[in-house]
């Protein structure tokens, strides 16, 4: 594992517009196949540099059902993702990872999966989300609930178009304000759960986005039946160097980069007190 901190070379072979300022970037390591070299499970996340500007983290977006590329989401924040997405097809970046625990996928197995998301925060939940998908027969009922702040500020436009086609899988969208053309639901992703059918004992519930919609999305879960261990997130925004050692990401004895960035509720409760 420990080779996996060592960096390496990827080559961009395509970058896909997501919104006005994200970009979805397909990567290629130049040492071989992602099954070959860099085993991952969804929930993980690289280290990327781009050469002269640094480097950052970022969670991977692609399945580890779908070997042939690796896919990052990124939305253009400051100095090194302003870099990133000057870059494109042919242009090479610095890779090192996967790192961090990721997603249980065993543990969902037989269960009824949600996905919870909030505007950004679909990318780190896609790569579940198709793996559950290329794996339908082993889990229960599959719900995605997504919100964002406007239609164009929603990500993977087609693939949302493709999972509401879908007859295995429910998905509802909302946006905080709409704009013309718009017909879908207008309110905070919580709306959402009044118009699905949730079965606490039988569920678990994956939830990534801003805090403020995580602290309210888990509040809302909690009061309709859910257990502490059955809500899972995610926590990324402090991360820096992907090891536990530049202590930027340090809460209480854990390190999200090395203990996580996936915890249920319940080890993030215990953290937080």
């Amino acid at each position: 594992m420990d080779d996996l901190y060592l960096p390496r070379l990827a080559r961009i072979a395509e970058v896909r517009d997501e919104t006005p300022d994200t970009r979805t970037f397909v990567l290629q390591l130049r040492d071989g196949s992602v099954a070959d070299t860099l085993p991952f499970v969804p929930g993980q996340f690289l280290e990327l540099s781009v050469f002269g500007c640094g480097e950052a983290p970022f969670c991977i977006a692609s399945s580890p059902t779908r070997p042939q590329a690796l896919e990052v989401t990124v939305r253009r924040t400051g100095q090194l993702t302003d870099a990133l997405h000057t870059l494109g097809p042919g242009d090479e970046i610095g890779l090192r990872g996967p790192c961090g625990n990721g997603f249980d996928v065993a543990a969902a197995r037989g269960k009824d999966v949600v996905f919870v998301a909030g505007g950004i925060g679909l990318p780190p939940l896609r790569g579940l989300i198709w793996n559950v998908l290329d794996e339908r027969e082993s889990f229960g009922r599959v719900t995605v609930l997504y919100g964002a702040r406007t239609p164009s500020d929603l990500v993977y436009k087609n693939e949302l178009a493709d999972w509401g086609r879908r007859d295995d899988l429910e998905l509802l969208v909302t946006v905080d304000r709409a704009e013309p053309g718009w017909e879908g639901n207008v309110g905070m992703v919580p709306i959402l759960f009044d118009m699905t059918e949730l079965q606490p004992a039988s569920s678990l519930v994956y939830v990534c986005g801003p805090p403020i919609m995580i602290r309210f999305v888990v509040q809302d879960l909690l009061m309709r039946g859910f257990g502490e261990d059955a809500v899972i997130s995610t926590l990324e925004r402090m991360m820096q160097c992907g090891v536990g050692k530049c202590n930027h990401c340090a809460i209480g004895h854990r390190y999200i980069c090395r203990d996580g960035p996936v915890f249920s509720y319940r080890q993030i409760r215990e953290m937080v007190e």
